[in-house]
């Protein structure tokens, strides 16, 4: 697997890195606060030290509750498509459209050439990587999603939109590594949104991620993998981030049909429920995991990111995720020879 790829960006994880999706919830008074900015009573400057202040508190907890690879939280972000979208030129803000539930954003529009002009999340990256020494993640929209839910009013057609995309995708991937970022995720939720393009986010992939020194994950979450599997593992990642506990960890049944090549960061407690799970739950999840997976190429996080949780939900998920672990790892221990 991929033990020895982690091994020469000098990064030594122990079996079954514990690690998050990438969003954490915001507290209450850093809403307030992003309401408060769109109206005009605070300031640039007075709504970042307070999304300082909330990434702190996630590194901080992170460290204390022991999880293994950091992620910054996602505390100046809001849609995961639209964050980017507004950075870049190329891009509109389009009217609200419906994601899921009750949850809304403001889908972009692609109006022109898209091109990266300067980083994006290095800065964020940096400061929340000072406050650690355990490595962080990179975090990033991938091309094929960013495509997906997006209006296109320029490119020709839908993989002219995506390769145009992933050559943006990539040179923040280059900044991030040139920043000394090792470990970088490139989300793709929508990976099996439409099974007969899957050559198409195979290809952009490829695009983001070939020849360059870093280690790479792509979440993807609540999707009809069965139509995809097991072509997706021709994707150039190192891990794929998938949920796994909302579906009953219904796609084992796949993995013993066709093996699982790559390491798998196993969505172990379920991020829509408001249920913290307790530990032989998640104990026996991973059990099952290992009955079809080797123990090397494991990872555990949480389904999906959890900014839908409170904050006390999400440490508790956290929590339990890292016991599991630790429990896991004891068993699995070598034992000391007999004198």
């Amino acid at each position: 697997m991929s033990r020895e790829k982690l091994k020469q960006l000098c990064l030594e994880l122990p079996l079954f890195p514990v690690t998050s999706v990438g969003s954490f919830p915001k507290p209450d008074y850093l809403t307030a606060a992003r309401r408060d900015f769109q109206k005009g009573k605070i300031t640039a400057e007075e709504l970042r030290k307070l999304e300082e202040k909330a990434t702190t508190f996630w590194i901080k907890k992170q460290e204390e509750l022991g999880v293994d690879v950091l992620v910054d939280g996602e505390q100046y972000r809001g849609d995961m498509v639209a964050y980017f979208a507004e950075k870049l030129p190329g891009f509109q803000t389009g009217g609200l459209v419906r994601s899921y539930g009750n949850r809304y954003y403001r889908k972009p529009i692609i109006v022109g050439e898209v091109k990266w002009e300067k980083p994006i999340t290095v800065d964020w990256w940096r400061f929340a990587q000072g406050k650690t020494a355990k490595p962080v993640k990179g975090m990033l929209t991938g091309p094929y999603t960013v495509m997906d839910w997006s209006f296109n009013e320029h490119y020709p057609d839908r993989q002219a939109t995506c390769l145009a995309l992933a050559q943006m995708v990539r040179q923040e991937v280059e900044a991030l590594i040139k920043a000394s970022c090792k470990i970088i995720q490139v989300d793709e939720p929508a990976l099996s949104v439409r099974p007969e393009e899957l050559p198409v986010a195979l290809e952009a992939l490829h695009v983001v991620m070939d020849g360059l020194p870093a280690y790479f994950i792509t979440h993807a979450c609540y999707g009809a993998f069965e139509n995809i599997y097991p072509k997706m593992l021709e994707a150039p990642v190192d891990n794929f981030d998938l949920e796994m506990s909302n579906s009953g960890l219904d796609m084992l049944a796949l993995f013993r049909q066709n093996p699982f090549t790559k390491d798998l960061s196993f969505g172990v407690v379920d991020s829509h429920s408001h249920v913290v799970e307790d530990l032989p739950t998640v104990s026996q999840r991973l059990q099952q995991a290992l009955q079809v997976l080797p123990k090397e190429a494991v990872w555990l996080d949480p389904d999906c990111g959890l900014k839908t949780r409170t904050v006390d939900e999400a440490l508790g998920k956290l929590r339990v995720i890292v016991e599991a672990a630790k429990g896991a790892r004891s068993q699995l221990a070598p034992t000391a020879p007999r004198p």
